[in-house]
């Protein structure tokens, strides 16, 4: 196939292999991140996925740029889109929507000219891939979100998003796993701890895993352990 080879520092290439986001690339780069891995062996450092390409960070110690791009070439031969079997996973999480921790679903609902109940609905009527982690430890970027549903990001962040907090931007959905600075639009809030030190890899989502929103009303995201702060108007 068709990619491009960019440097991006002096440890760091990043391998292109598409323009346009389409869930059909992540077999490909799950393919193309398997070749990678067994090519570059331990002189990688680290491997980052994302919607259209991989970021490759080598050990400049034990290669040179010039090894290190012949080992990408290497690596992308015959390669063959990989399927998540056996690596992926399925998640359910449980979400609570309601404006007082998505403060946000009320305004796409007008803006969408339909009820809550239906922004709702359209939310969970899918599974969603996780395309790629980012951003914070643990924060999958999920898609792609159906066209009617799809909204821009805030024009002014908040300051303080609680963690747990479930948003949309563009024609993509993500879980705060921790508490942070946001802009995407908040419709709901789930219990589920998607990021854990203890836990083998760190985080819940991993690219490849497909994602299943569940709604669910206050008294069960309370007994799962959820906190109901409402976020505050000027966070």
């Amino acid at each position: 196939m068709n990619y491009r080879l960019e440097t991006v520092g002096l440890d760091v290439l990043l391998l292109r292999l598409f323009e346009k986001i389409e869930e059909a690339n992540i077999p490909w780069l799950l393919g193309a991140a398997t070749h990678l891995r067994r090519e570059f062996g331990t002189c990688l450092i680290d491997l980052v996925p994302s919607y259209t390409t991989l970021m490759l960070h080598y050990n400049m110690e034990q290669l040179d740029e010039r090894a290190a791009r012949q080992r990408v070439h290497r690596a992308m031969q015959d390669l063959q889109p990989q399927e998540a079997q056996g690596e992926g996973s399925r998640h359910e999480l449980p979400v609570w929507y309601d404006p007082s921790v998505g403060p946000d679903l009320p305004r796409i609902a007008t803006l969408k000219g339909i009820s809550e109940t239906a922004v709702i609905q359209a939310h969970c009527s899918r599974d969603y891939r996780v395309f790629a982690l980012g951003f914070a430890p643990g924060f999958g970027y999920l898609g792609l979100l159906d066209a009617e549903l799809a909204a821009p990001r805030l024009n002014t962040p908040r300051k303080r998003v609680p963690a747990g907090s479930v948003g949309i931007a563009e024609q993509q959905t993500a879980i705060y796993p921790l508490v942070s600075p946001g802009g995407w639009n908040l419709l709901g809030r789930t219990a589920t701890r998607l990021f854990d030190p203890d836990r083998d890899g760190y985080s819940l989502l991993q690219p490849g895993d497909s994602v299943r929103f569940v709604p669910i009303d206050r008294g069960e995201f309370i007994r799962q352990g959820g906190d109901d702060t409402p976020v505050k108007a000027d966070a």
